[in-house]
């Protein structure tokens, strides 16, 4: 069952439309209580019907056909402000050497994680049968790059965490630098992957895939349950995304 919201953003100010799905076991008069799993880009994630560009990644199908016992939450993006509030800082130098010129963007991701961790979450606690210290994040490219973000700055709340073809790289400087100075011991898990052909350009393809590596290695460094893989074949779309749901629910 799907369950769409009308959110009252403080933080980031406006209003957002959240998309929450129940399982099928799911019956408010139960003493069962659910995990809950965050999501970015929200009209991607449920119903091709809804998703940007026709592609989802079908997760209430998915969901239903394996009866899984989890609430999903999908938070709609702003595609105006996607970038500004899914990347923390403002775009940096290995930005301009992927994308050949300076970028602006970027720099509300702080105040859009505020916005989960301190509104939403409480709110979803209050409203549905939810297990509050089993909390977990998964993202999609800048999602991915948010999401590892949401996972520094809050290891206590988002302490499971998937990324899907992580476009770090806007961030490269500033969220490696960030994960060198949290303590992330709090964290039980996370799953990181990305694809040997996310871009055209061979280039930019390589910086993607090294930005990537870095992130990876670092967050072993820090002892953590890390599980990196690379997809043979896999492109930056969301047809590729979709091959890639089971490994959202393996850490959970």
């Amino acid at each position: 069952m799907l369950e769409n919201l009308q959110v009252q953003m403080k933080f980031c100010k406006g209003n957002r439309i959240v998309r929450v799905y129940l399982p099928q076991s799911y019956n408010p008069s139960d003493k069962i209580r659910y995990p809950v799993i965050y999501m970015h880009d929200g009209q991607n994630v449920f119903r091709d019907a809804d998703a940007i560009g026709g592609v989802s990644l079908s997760l209430e199908d998915y969901l239903d056909k394996n009866k899984l016992n989890v609430i999903v939450v999908g938070i709609d993006q702003n595609p105006e402000e996607r970038i500004n509030e899914y990347c923390p800082w403002i775009n940096g130098k290995y930005s301009e050497q992927v994308l050949g010129y300076k970028c602006s963007l970027g720099g509300k991701g702080d105040h859009y994680i505020d916005f989960i961790a301190k509104e939403l979450k409480p709110l979803m606690d209050r409203k549905y049968k939810t297990i509050k210290e089993n909390t977990s994040m998964a993202g999609i490219s800048l999602g991915g790059l948010i999401s590892i973000y949401a996972a520094c700055k809050y290891p206590h709340i988002f302490r499971r965490v998937v990324a899907f073809s992580s476009a770090f790289w806007r961030n490269q400087e500033q969220i490696v630098e960030f994960i060198r100075e949290c303590d992330l011991s709090l964290l039980q898990s996370i799953y990181l992957d990305w694809g040997d052909k996310e871009a055209e350009d061979e280039e930019v393809r390589r910086k993607f895939i090294v930005s990537n590596e870095e992130v990876a290695r670092l967050l072993r460094e820090k002892s953590l349950n890390v599980n990196s893989s690379v997809i043979v074949d896999g492109e930056h779309n969301y047809t590729s995304f979709r091959s890639r749901v089971p490994k959202i629910f393996s850490c959970i």
